[in-house]
């Protein structure tokens, strides 16, 4: 027998009642319940950040945890981050001890991390003496102390990307560490208002966790967990049995590293068999110089996500939705990297091709229910302009190695720093044509407006419009990729990593590949993935892939 919730209508609290299960409307309210906790963090982080990057692209996402670091629930945020942290939070999280007021903050790839940009902050949950899970945030921070303005350089190893944080405590028993704030900001004021905004959203989700729990009771909350686990397990057991067993195999390449090495193959097979599901990326191209590297937590985000969207969409966004999916990558591979390999563009780039890959071998599996390729790329763009203070922070905090950016030395107001991604056209699929200009798959993130651009920064958007035609031809027609024109009113750097500029989003079915991206500077072609000076007047174009066609015409 199990402990059930009932609502007691007349003081408004849940009681423990032995039942022989927990009452699907129960249930159904603690997801809700839970979910919003997310929401809510979403929010308050959203409100109270300075940088375009997480109050206007929302380029964060926020998520629950259970003490032992399994994922229990998370909003709509951004795939990549949801689901590196699902893989990698209890590896996090058993290092430390815990204590009440106390947060963390990290990025390391090899810890969990993503890439460097994407620093995140987590608080854990402690009621009653007793630590019962956590909450966490992670937000992408435009500098993060790369030589490159934009924290996106054309690297080769991870030291060239920035500042490297372990596992560090930045609040210890309520009180930020403003010594250590400072330097993990760089004396910036924006990137102070972010971290403030991380903290400040994980304290919204320990208040109203604290009244869920308390709702509950400790005892409760855990078994409520335990029900929302269970459930999310049987949808996700009934979808995988869906799919019919075999084993299905698919490869596709990355166009390049960006310095040297060039049609990096990605290689996956998928066994089904009886509701479980085992992805082995043997034949993946080894670790390359470039940043298009990866650790495997990012892999895992990929191979997750595209299993989720095969789920019902009531399926909880829980640890157990992702209990019968194994994945297994080569050491020393592109999805499984080994330190201090450059991983920058892995998180953005990489990630979407092994989503291309995933539903590539599905296509053969479930050709109904599969899209072809959308753009296959985030199509990174990263600028800003740098004085003379030394920016190559090349530095890990937990060494207090940090140079005199701390002081805010140099900060003249003439420093500045942007990073976003352009959407694209969507791959279309049997039942409706790919969507235009839009995010897909990994990154859920929106465009900047170009008023704040324009406000924020010495840029000026010159042309923001659909590229039409660029969408794969077929019964069902691929979606358009954007063309985005931005012209510079003072020199900066601007570096791209993109992708599909080779190498076409591919069709299914019969249908056409999507058109390749472009990008160009003052009219004259660029490669995928470069750094360059720009003067007053240069204007760079991006051109995005459209998606690919489904069907013969």
């Amino acid at each position: 027998m199990t402990l059930g919730l009932r609502p007691s209508f007349i003081t408004g609290r849940v009681h423990l009642l032995t039942s022989g299960a927990m009452d699907p409307i129960e249930l159904s309210l603690f997801a809700s319940r839970i979910e919003a906790v997310c929401d809510e963090m979403g929010a308050a982080l959203r409100r109270a950040a300075f940088s375009p990057n997480i109050r206007d692209r929302l380029d964060f996402s926020c998520a629950v945890f259970d003490a032992a670091g399994e994922l229990c629930a998370q909003a709509a945020h951004i795939p990549v981050h949801l689901g590196s942290m699902a893989y990698a939070m209890g590896g996090i999280v058993a290092q430390l001890d815990w204590r009440d007021g106390d947060m963390v903050v990290v990025n390391d790839p090899f810890l969990g991390g993503t890439h460097l940009p994407d620093v995140t902050v987590i608080a854990p949950l402690r009621m009653d003496g007793e630590l019962l899970g956590f909450v966490a945030n992670r937000a992408h921070h435009a500098n993060i102390g790369a030589q490159a303005p934009g924290s996106m350089p054309i690297s080769r190893s991870l030291d060239e990307e920035g500042m490297i944080i372990p596992p560090t405590t930045l609040v210890r028993g309520g009180q930020v560490d403003e010594a250590l704030m400072a330097r993990l900001a760089g004396g910036r004021r924006e990137a102070l208002g972010d971290f403030a905004a991380q903290i400040s959203a994980n304290r919204t989700a320990l208040a109203r966790l604290h009244e869920l729990v308390g709702s509950l009771s400790v005892d409760g909350y855990r078994a409520a967990l335990d029900a929302l686990n269970a459930y999310a397990e049987r949808l996700a057991h009934g979808a995988l049995a869906a799919i019919p067993d075999g084993s299905y195999a698919f490869r596709d390449v990355l166009d390049d590293d960006g310095v040297g090495s060039r049609d990096l193959t990605i290689a996956a097979q998928v066994r089904v068999a009886g509701g479980t599901v085992a992805v082995d990326f043997s034949g993946t191209a080894p670790q390359v110089p470039g940043n298009v590297n990866c650790p495997l937590s990012v892999a895992a985000a990929a191979v997750y996500y595209v299993f989720r969207c095969l789920m019902p969409r009531e399926t909880p966004a829980c640890a157990g939705a992702f209990r019968a999916i194994r994945l297994s990558a080569p050491p020393g591979c592109l999805l499984n990297a080994a330190r201090p390999a450059a991983v920058a563009a892995g998180n953005v780039e990489t990630s979407t091709r092994v989503v291309d890959v995933i539903c590539g071998a599905l296509a053969l599996a479930l050709p109904e229910r599969i899209p072809a390729a959308s753009h296959g790329s985030m199509n990174n763009v990263a600028m800003g302009a740098r004085n003379n203070v030394a920016m190559g922070a090349r530095n890990n905090i937990a060494m207090g190695a940090r140079n005199d950016i701390a002081t805010g030395a140099g900060n003249n107001g003439t420093e500045w720093d942007y990073y976003e991604t352009i959407g694209g056209g969507m791959g279309a699929g049997a039942r409706g044509g790919g969507l235009d200009a839009v995010q897909t798959h990994m990154t859920n993130t929106l465009n900047t407006p170009i008023e704040a651009l324009e406000s924020a920064y010495p840029l000026r958007v010159t042309r923001y419009a659909v590229r039409r035609g660029s969408g794969g031809a077929g019964r069902r027609h691929g979606g358009d990729g954007i063309v985005r024109e931005f012209e510079f009113l003072a020199p900066a750097q601007v570096t791209l990593l993109t992708e599909r500029r080779r190498h076409a989003p591919w069709g299914l079915a019969g249908g056409c590949p999507g058109m390749v991206g472009e990008n160009r500077l003052n009219g004259a072609p660029l490669p995928g993935k470069i750094s360059v000076a720009v003067a007053a007047g240069d204007r760079v174009t991006i051109a995005t892939p459209g998606g690919g066609g489904w069907g013969k015409v």
